[in-house]
C-alpha cells in the first residue's frame, strides 16, 4: 500500500516538474491537443470548405481574445467590425477566382472600416468588463509591474492614434495573416497536404522546441523577452517540422517531384522552426508589454487560441510562398 502511494507521489512530483520546466499544465495540454487534431482532421476529411469555417471559426475566437488582451491595458479594438471583416476577408478569398486581388482589397477596406470605428471607441454591454477582470485576476502581479502600461487611469491617457494604431495591427495579424491559410487550399490540387504543412507543421515545431528545450536547454535563446525559449529548443524546432515536412511530402508527391523537390523539405523545417520561434518570441514580448501571461484563455493547458496559432499565422506567408515558388 506504501510502494503504491509512493510511487504516486512521484509521478505527481515528477509531472510537477514537468510542468514547472515547459510553463504548462501538460495533461491539460494534451488532452486539449489530441482534441484539436481530431476536429481538424475531422473537417479535412469531410470538407475543405468545412476547414475553412474552422479557420473563420477560429479567427473570431482569436479577435476576442486580443480585444481582452488589449483591454487590459486600456487599448481598444472594433471586436464586432473586425469580425465581420475578417469572415468576408477570409471567405472572399476563398470564392473569389482572384484570390490575391480579393484579399488586397478586403484587407484595405478592412483597414479603412477599422480605423473608423476605432476612432469612435463604442462599447457594448459589460461582457468585456467582465472577461478584463477575469483576466487581471489570473495575471501574475509582476507581470503587471514589467508592463509598459503600469500606471493608474492608463485608459485615459491613450489618444484615439493609439486605438486606431492597435486595431490596424489586429487587421495585418488576423484577417491578413489569416488569408495566408487559405491561399494554399486554392492552388496545385493538393488542399489537404497544403493544410496540414501550413497547420501542423508549426504546431510540430512547437512541440519540438518544448521537449529538446525541457529536457536539453541549457543556453537561453533570448532570456529578456522568454526566459524558456533556448538554443536547444529552436534546434528542436527545426528538426520536428523538417521530420514532418518530409513524412507530408512523402505521402504526396511522386518519386518525380522528388528528384528535383528533394531540397524543400529541409527549406521548410528551417524555415518554420525559426519564423514560428520568432513569432512565439513576438507574442511573448507583446504579451510582457501588456503585463499578461497568456494570450489568451480558451483553450486548456494552452493559455489562448492566440498562444496557439501565433506561429501558425506568422508562418503562414513563407509556406505559401514555398508551395507557390516550388509548384508544389
Amino acid at each position: 500500500m506504501e510502494s503504491r502511494e509512493q510511487r504516486e507521489k512521484e509521478a505527481e512530483e515528477a509531472i510537477d516538474a514537468i510542468n514547472k520546466k515547459t510553463g504548462r499544465n501538460m495533461p491539460q495540454a494534451i488532452g486539449t491537443a489530441v482534441v484539436l487534431i481530431a476536429v481538424i482532421l475531422a473537417c479535412l476529411l469531410i470538407s475543405i470548405d468545412l476547414f475553412v469555417a474552422l479557420i473563420i471559426v477560429f479567427m473570431i475566437l482569436a479577435l476576442w481574445e486580443l480585444r481582452v488582451d488589449f483591454a487590459t491595458a486600456g487599448l481598444h479594438i472594433p471586436v464586432i467590425v473586425l469580425w465581420v471583416c475578417s469572415t468576408v476577408t477570409l471567405v472572399a478569398t476563398y470564392l473569389s477566382p482572384y484570390h490575391i486581388v480579393a484579399m488586397a482589397m478586403c484587407v484595405t477596406a478592412s483597414a479603412v472600416l477599422v480605423a473608423i470605428a476605432a476612432s469612435a471607441k463604442i462599447s457594448v454591454g459589460n461582457r468585456l468588463s467582465t472577461a478584463v477582470a477575469a483576466k487581471l485576476a489570473h495575471t501574475d502581479a509582476g507581470a503587471r509591474l514589467e508592463s509598459s502600461f503600469n500606471h493608474e487611469g492608463g485608459e485615459q491617457h491613450h489618444s484615439r492614434l493609439s486605438h486606431v494604431a492597435v486595431s490596424l495591427f489586429t487587421v495585418l495579424y488576423i484577417p491578413l495573416l489569416g488569408s495566408c491559410l487559405i491561399i494554399p487550399l486554392t492552388f496545385n490540387g493538393h488542399p489537404v497536404a497544403h493544410a496540414i504543412m501550413l497547420v501542423f507543421l508549426p504546431a510540430l515545431s512547437d512541440t519540438g522546441g518544448l521537449f529538446a528545450g525541457a529536457w536539453l536547454g541549457k543556453h537561453k535563446l533570448s532570456p529578456r523577452i522568454s526566459p524558456k525559449k533556448s538554443v536547444e529548443g529552436l534546434v528542436g524546432s527545426m528538426l520536428f517540422a523538417m521530420a514532418g515536412a518530409f513524412a507530408v511530402f512523402a505521402c504526396t508527391y511522386d518519386a518525380s517531384l522528388w528528384a528535383t523537390r528533394w531540397w524543400v523539405p529541409v527549406v521548410a523545417g528551417v524555415m518554420i522552426g525559426i519564423v514560428g520561434t520568432f513569432g512565439d518570441l513576438c507574442a511573448s514580448m507583446l504579451k510582457r508589454d501588456i503585463g499578461i501571461k497568456d494570450m489568451g484563455h480558451l483553450l486548456k493547458g494552452h493559455g489562448g487560441v492566440m498562444d496557439r496559432i501565433d506561429s501558425i499565422l506568422l508562418s503562414a506567408p513563407f509556406t505559401c510562398l514555398l508551395l507557390w515558388a516550388t509548384g508544389l
